[in-house]
């Protein structure tokens, strides 16, 4: 795929995005707590959070790999220096996370509907190949871009920057993520209000803390494809937050804060 083309992919990508946006403030993605029957058949929580986010790491490897090792197109070979690698691993952190280890350490026998997960597996590939093309391909091989990359760029104020968001993004992205695994002892099988780390803040401290890492992502990497995932992740997380949000609302009317409590942002929404 050329730049240009490249680039209407891109936008085109982008505006489906803003349809999920508005759609998911009419109707809930039918996973974790807003799953319902209507979504169709469904398979383990587990199985499923593996089957829709390992594709995406093993897209990302698939496309450094055979940029890494092309002869036909050494100028590619780039990709074996230290800022491609460590953008392959900052990416590949994340995912090994998403899709090794956290599927494991759900709860409970929860289920994911099968159309969610193949629409999420479908947006994992598409997007896996959007940062792993721009990265890996298109910058080595194209005159304009090949020296965006250098060693420099690893003291570049945009990745120190982007590098250090990604990092605070990670971090409550995991600690959000284990309040509410914790929420409930063994055997406990009552609903609780979230109150500790960023959830004094907000109600869907997990994805404040996911759409942080691509924000930061998106400006380590200072690219239109890193963009569009912290777009799309906003599109998608930030209605969830807000059916989240309500959801709360109703099932602790008692404890709900709503002057402190904001959605996904704090302060703010």
């Amino acid at each position: 795929m050329e730049l240009t083309t490249f680039y209407n992919f891109l936008f085109i990508m982008a505006l489906i995005g803003l349809v999920v946006f508005v759609s998911l403030y009419f109707v809930d993605a039918g996973y974790g707590k807003m799953r319902t029957e209507k979504w169709g058949p469904a398979i383990n929580n587990k199985i499923g959070w593996f089957l829709m986010e390992a594709p995406v790491f093993i897209v990302i490897l698939y496309l450094w790999f055979t940029a890494a090792y092309n002869n036909a197109q050494p100028e590619l070979q780039v990709v074996r220096q230290a800022p491609y690698i460590i953008f392959l691993l900052i990416f590949e952190f994340h995912y090994f996370q998403r899709s090794f280890i956290f599927p494991f350490l759900l709860k409970g026998n929860g289920k994911m509907p099968l159309a969610i997960m193949f629409l999420s597996v479908a947006w994992n590939m598409i997007n896996g190949y959007a940062q792993g093309w721009w990265l890996f391909h298109l910058v080595p091989s194209s005159p304009k871009l090949s020296q965006m990359y250098t060693s420099a760029w690893l003291t570049d104020p945009r990745f120190l920057v982007g590098a250090a968001i990604f990092i605070i993004g990670w971090i409550i992205n995991m600690h959000s993520d284990h309040v509410i695994r914790h929420l409930r002892q063994p055997g406990d099988t009552n609903h609780y209000l979230p109150k500790k780390g960023m959830y004094r803040f907000v109600t869907s401290a997990n994805y404040l803390g996911e759409i942080t890492e691509w924000l930061g992502w998106a400006i380590l990497t200072w690219s239109f494809a890193g963009l569009l995932f912290f777009w799309f992740s906003c599109c998608n997380l930030i209605p969830r937050a807000n059916s989240i949000y309500h959801k709360y609302e109703a099932e602790f009317p008692d404890e709900f804060d709503r002057k402190k409590l904001k959605r996904i942002i704090p302060f703010i929404y």
